[in-house]
């Protein structure tokens, strides 16, 4: 890595809070524009060499532009134009990225497709947006699904490597380039991760997905010494967030192209990063076992966003590393505290965040010093103009009252692609609904408890999946790695009764699931909460599916389980 820092001056990035057309579509281009730093790389991409070892290559500002210029003289040249749907297929890491740049350059949207998408889904997908053209690190299967529907096919289906190969010193590029948005202009199509069904199509516009992230241009640690690590998918809007921020920052960043510890850790060795950033599952992989003690030994700050993570996993990671003094709350940039001793061990701030609510919305940070607050997400950051816990009819509930979560904030969504019933759905007296069921305490803290379609509705009442995961992964640690609560009907009559898929420790691997259960109930009754009808242990990966983006798949469980409890 250059020893020359990359990061933008603090004045360039007060310029950049303030850019009236700055926005998701021109970002890099405004990066450019403020930045002496732009000939410095500090964007990493990561491969192993033939002996094993983790190579880093560095991207300046410059590079990412000349990389995107060249990716865009070739979907000019197949016919793209502004306001087109483009698919695209390709492996995670910074090419979904260059791809990004490229289509966006153009005033086209690029629908971004997790590759691990299953292969039926995605062409579900793609048809339902309706995509002009689609590029794939292998597009193979996804032609021979059009040849038997030739009706429906784009009127391209590209080879990736076409492009990065493409010659483009004679290729042209339109007249007005790169192309200037107006602020409602959509960016970009972000599909859901699939876990309640099939893939929602998120839009995010220009001015939207940068609402809210402005005071990230001083308030995110970018010392020298900063080194950020994203282990976000790329195609997805938490993994596009975060590259936004380091691009405008000059943050250098690593951009993984895996999120499995396997790969993640001996990255993180190399690279020595200060933060991590990442959806919880990679976060469960890093705090189960051994701990990655030198990889993570300069870790200040873990920022975690989507469903928000558990304390059993939590506790473990912030032993890890440790802050500079300065550095006490969350976003804040280090100070004039240089001389002052490091705290020992790390924070986790814990954002509550979808492609729907455009960032992370609320935060919560845990350090070694911190008490036990199950499910707590803390509050709205100022983004957001109103939060508030809603029934049905859209009418708040006093504090303590168990209802919907609602915002009103200008980071969310215009909608779905194509879907403006969809999109109606999600609203309701003003609000924008996240899809979760939370509380509000008399001190403005919310407390996540489950998504509305995971609520167990047992015969004396709702009972709600995620503190029972809480108390699982925290008070039964021994034995519990992971795990994943559902709803399963029982006899006639009863109800649906809670049940839980749980992966052992490595050195639990013996133990029955009627040993989980049993410390399980336990630790439940000492909680007040409701106990499990059943446990299943994972002894393989199917056993435990995951969703594209590491999700567990509650309704393949709820499937695959459905009548264990009925007697049919």
């Amino acid at each position: 890595m250059s020893e020359q820092s990359s990061i933008a001056p603090l004045a360039a990035r007060q310029q950049l809070m303030t850019e009236p057309t700055l926005g998701a579509g021109n970002f890099l281009d405004h990066a450019l524009a403020v930045n002496p730093h732009r000939a410095v790389p500090f964007a990493y991409s990561h491969h192993t060499d033939h002996r094993g070892a983790v190579v880093l290559r560095g991207h300046s500002l410059l590079d990412l532009a000349a990389l995107r210029d060249r990716y865009a003289k070739w979907y000019w040249a197949n016919g793209v134009r502004p306001g087109e749907p483009v698919g695209v297929v390709v492996g995670e890491g910074l090419e979904p990225l260059l791809h990004f740049f490229a289509l966006t350059a153009l005033g086209a949207v690029p629908a971004l497709v997790n590759d691990a998408m299953r292969h039926d889904v995605m062409v579900r997908y793609l048809d339902h947006v309706g995509v002009v053209g689609i590029v794939a690190d292998d597009p193979t299967r996804l032609a021979a699904a059009y040849r038997e529907d030739p009706r429906s096919r784009p009127r391209f289906i590209a080879l990736a490597a076409e492009i990065q190969a493409f010659d483009a010193e004679s290729a042209a590029l339109p007249e007005v380039y790169p192309y200037r948005h107006a602020a409602e202009d959509v960016v970009a199509l972000i599909h859901s991760s699939g876990t309640t069904g099939t893939p929602k199509s998120t839009m995010l516009a220009h001015r939207q997905f940068w609402d809210g992230k402005q005071p990230r241009m001083v308030r995110f640690p970018a010392e020298s010494y900063d080194r950020l690590m994203s282990l976000m998918p790329h195609t997805h809007a938490g993994g596009l967030s975060y590259f936004l921020t380091a691009t405008l920052l000059g943050l250098p960043t690593v951009v993984m192209s895996d999120w499995r510890r396997v790969t993640v850790e001996p990255v993180m060795r190399a690279f020595r990063p200060t933060m991590v950033a990442s959806f919880p599952r990679t976060f469960v992989e890093l705090a189960t076992g051994e701990l990655p003690v030198e990889g993570a030994a300069r870790v200040h700050s873990w920022f975690n966003t989507g469903d928000s993570a558990h304390y059993g996993h939590i506790r473990r990671l912030v032993r890890l590393g440790e802050r500079p003094a300065g550095l006490i709350k969350p976003w804040l940039l280090p100070s004039e505290a240089a001389d002052q001793p490091a705290l020992a061990g790390s924070q986790f701030i814990d954002g509550l965040g979808s492609s729907e609510m455009g960032m992370a919305l609320f935060g919560q940070v845990t350090t070694v010093e911190s008490t036990r607050n199950d499910r707590c997400v803390g509050k709205p950051l100022e983004v957001v103009t109103r939060a508030a816990v809603l029934d049905e009819d859209g009418a708040e509930v006093p504090d303590g009252t168990v209802g919907l979560l609602g915002v009103i904030t200008p980071s969310r969504t215009p909608g779905y692609w194509n879907n403006p019933k969809l999109t109606g759905t999600f609203e309701l007296a003003g609000y924008w609904l996240t899809g979760d069921l939370a509380r509000r305490d008399a001190d403005g803290n919310f407390y996540h408890l489950d998504r509305t379609v995971d609520v167990i509705d047992t015969a004396s009442g709702p009972v709600y999946s995620l503190p029972i995961e809480e108390v699982l992964l925290a008070d039964c640690a021994e034995l519990v790695q992971d795990c994943s609560v559902i709803g399963l009907p029982g006899a006639a009559g009863t109800g649906q009764h809670p049940f839980a898929v749980v992966r052992l420790q490595a050195e639990a691997e013996q133990c029955t699931a009627e040993e989980v259960q049993e410390a399980a109930n336990k630790a439940l009754a000492g909680a007040g909460l409701t106990g499990l009808a059943g446990v299943s242990i994972a002894r393989i990966p199917a056993d435990f599916p995951l969703g594209p983006t590491g999700k567990v798949l509650k309704r393949e469980l709820r499937t695959r389980f459905a009548t264990l409890l009925t007697g049919r």
